[in-house]
């Protein structure tokens, strides 16, 4: 399952590609010749993040966060007679 909230009250700062994406002839996956998009930066507050990017002249914009709507089930519930969805395990 991948329902975890690891990581989910930083902030992310990543760097957006300068270059086109091309596709690799030998393995036809999609490179980049620009590594400043593997860089990826975590800051506790939206406050620090902002300051980062406008001490160093980088352009930036933000993304608001999405609310996750949780609905609470028991372990049970996955074996229930009247399930909606079947069963795929």
């Amino acid at each position: 399952m991948s329902s975890g909230r690891a990581n989910t009250h930083k902030w992310h700062f990543e760097f957006e590609s300068a270059e086109p994406r091309s596709i690799d002839p030998l393995t036809g996956n999609a490179v980049s010749a620009d590594t400043r998009e593997q860089i990826k930066m975590m800051f506790d507050t939206l406050e620090e993040a902002v300051s980062y990017a406008q001490s160093n002249g980088i352009p930036h914009h933000v993304l608001g966060t999405q609310d996750m709507k949780r609905i609470p089930r028991s372990y049970s519930e996955n074996f229930a007679f009247d399930r909606k969805l079947p069963w795929t395990h």
